[in-house]
């Protein structure tokens, strides 16, 4: 009993030291009445706290703006980092010669797709079949052929789409 209580002492203990401060957002909203209310959840016209990470509860601040998706104010465009024309342009350039280079091989891979369906699908899936007479039936057997024929198709589907969205990459640069 006594070494029981011992482990759970020193369970809770080692838990204790290795609990680390959670952290939330924290919404407060005054109703009509007066009523305070306190949230983690965002309400519409609850107001966002900041509250300081330094363990001083008086370390609280009340946001001026309601809570809302968009309550983080927007950087001008004098914030960001600036790239002279330059260097932009070689950029640009890299980056549409990577374009072309992807797109050359797509087409390749394409052709190379279509070729292995041409071939496939000169192959039709035969089957034999012994009839009740002794003879023998020849048929072809469609869905062995379809099921074959599905994964070549979407191989073929997939360097379309891919050449498609390429291209129009590449529309957008000019």
């Amino acid at each position: 009993m006594i070494k029981n209580s011992r482990l759970i002492c020193i369970s809770i203990l080692v838990f204790t030291l290795f609990a680390g401060p959670v952290l939330a957002d924290i919404y407060k909203h005054t109703d009509a009445n007066g009523v305070v209310t306190y949230f983690n959840l965002k309400n519409k016209d609850a107001i966002k706290l900041n509250i300081a990470n330094d363990g001083d509860p008086s370390n609280t601040s009340e946001q001026a703006e309601p809570a809302s998706p968009r309550s983080k104010p927007r950087q001008s465009s004098n914030d960001f980092p600036r790239v002279d024309a330059d260097l932009q342009n070689q950029r640009d350039a890299k980056r549409q010669s990577i374009l072309e280079a992807e797109l050359k091989a797509e087409k390749a891979a394409l052709s190379l797709a279509k070729e292995a369906y041409a071939l496939e699908a000169a192959k039709p899936e035969i089957a034999k079949q012994k009839n009740s007479d002794g003879t023998v039936s020849t048929y072809r057997n469609m869905a062995k052929f379809n099921e074959k024929m599905k994964p070549l198709q979407a191989e073929i589907d997939n360097h379309q789409n891919n050449i498609e969205l390429l291209q129009k990459e590449l529309n957008g640069m000019r």
